[in-house]
């Protein structure tokens, strides 16, 4: 099974270590950091807020640190996080042109918390307008590009994050979750990406400008993108609010719930072989594989639910296209029908380990920035809705499960994820299970 990887840089746990060894410095992975990017983004225009003087600083702090004999976790290593996190001096727009010139005066929860674990901030990725989509491109810092094919889109909305993580500008980046919006990237860019547990890292630094909170806050969640799967868990460490057991478990032991078929969308053939292969590789290592169980939560009831629930999010509570509010009678019932769901999650998870599902039904898109209603896949050679697409994303959203990505093969070329899902606040499992998977397709 191939994976397509376009670069052998260095992991981020790699690279804390060569410079915590002191055969690296700061400075110096800071400089070839910024080289790649200088180099690698002129066909690709991912990083497109850059902070390369004050990096360069933080580089020579990191050193310092280092020389007093701190031992933080991220100590020099050169990275990126996507624009819409508040950086204190920097521009934050979210892509809109009207809010171009939005300085920050704070830093976000998240960019505090990489800094304190001694990361170098060089920049900021590139994103969709107002994150609402699945491509990054808009009026104000133009268009990303996939690096495995500049044709098509890297994913959205951090799909400057994956591009640079991909690319090997960077090796890791910090994105937002709210209908994909790390894993699809992932699953695009060929890279890794963890959607958290709802609510478990802070969002604070994180709004759209002139925005403090939002009924956005019912479904977003803020988590890493990176090579690896010890990447994930470093950056996961650095900005957790508090800290969750790791409990794992072998894979040849795993109860593993696969979920290929849902009634809101269709899947690419070529994807569903892919997902067949792996599960076939963790039978023939001893995992018990169901492909339907009486507890999985009625999906096309759940789609329904969260697309509600979505469209008052993403729009914060605006009125509606008919001019209508939603009141708060309304709001509640969301709130409750999202509950019961979440139950019903609870109570499958006490069955199985893990659930297996597709990112999205086909490899990356070819460019297409038209409104998301005008817009159509071709999957299995018929046209299907582009946004029945958002059913593989709120399968783990809605009910505010853990989810990460990670490659595992290609299409075409192509590069082709896999969500690797567990209960609430199992989120290390996650990442372990993706890790094993890994190991197992010789990764």
């Amino acid at each position: 099974m191939v994976v397509a990887h376009l670069t052998d840089e260095q992991t981020a746990t790699k690279l804390a270590a060569v410079i915590a060894s002191g055969k690296l410095t700061a400075v110096e992975a800071t400089e070839a950091a910024i080289a790649r990017i200088e180099e690698q983004d002129v066909s690709i225009n991912a990083v497109v807020v850059r902070d390369f003087d004050r990096a360069r600083q933080q580089a020579r702090d990191a050193d310092a640190r280092l020389a007093k004999g701190d031992s933080a976790p991220l100590l020099g290593v050169p990275m990126t996080v996507k624009e819409s996190f508040n950086i204190a001096g920097l521009q934050t727009c979210w892509g809109v042109e009207a809010a171009a010139g939005n300085i920050a005066d704070e830093d976000s929860a998240v960019v505090k918390r990489l800094k304190a674990a001694g990361a170098v901030i060089l920049g900021k990725t590139n994103i969709p307008p107002m994150l609402t989509d699945w491509f990054a491109e808009n009026p104000v810092y133009g268009r990303t590009n996939n690096p495995h094919d500049l044709a098509r889109s890297p994913g959205g909305s951090s799909g400057g994050a994956a591009a640079a993580v991909a690319s090997g500008m960077v090796p890791v980046d910090y994105g937002s979750d709210i209908g994909g919006s790390i894993r699809v990237p992932a699953h695009y860019c060929g890279v890794w990406g963890l959607k958290p547990t709802y609510g478990i890292i802070s969002k604070e630094g994180h709004f759209p400008p002139g925005i403090k909170e939002g009924a956005e806050g019912a479904l977003s969640v803020v988590g890493p993108l990176a090579r690896s799967a010890d990447d994930l868990e470093l950056l996961f460490e650095a900005t957790i609010d508090r800290s969750l057991p790791k409990a794992t478990t072998a894979l040849s032991q795993s109860r593993i719930l696969l979920v290929l078929d849902h009634p809101s969308v269709a899947l690419e053939d070529a994807m569903r072989r892919q997902i067949e292969d792996v599960a076939a590789a963790l039978e023939d290592a001893g995992a018990e594989i169901s492909r339907e169980s009486d507890l999985l939560p009625d999906l096309e009831k759940q789609h329904h639910n969260y697309m509600r629930m979505l469209n008052v999010a993403v729009t914060a509570g605006a009125p509606r296209p008919d001019g209508s509010e939603v009141t708060v009678r309304e709001w509640l019932r969301m709130g409750d029908a999202q509950a019961r769901n979440q139950r019903q999650w609870r109570a499958l998870f006490a069955e199985f380990d893990y659930m297996l599902a597709p990112v999205s039904s086909t490899p990356a898109f070819v460019h297409d920035t038209r409104p998301m209603k005008d817009r159509q896949l071709m999957i299995n050679g018929a046209p299907d809705r582009f946004a029945g697409q958002l059913a593989w994303a709120g399968l783990v959203t809605y009910p505010g499960l853990p989810a990460t990505v990670l490659p595992i093969g290609s299409v075409d070329g192509l590069p082709v994820g896999l969500q690797v899902v567990a209960d609430q606040y199992q989120d290390h499992k996650t990442i372990d299970g993706a890790r094993q998977i890994e190991a197992l397709l010789g990764g």
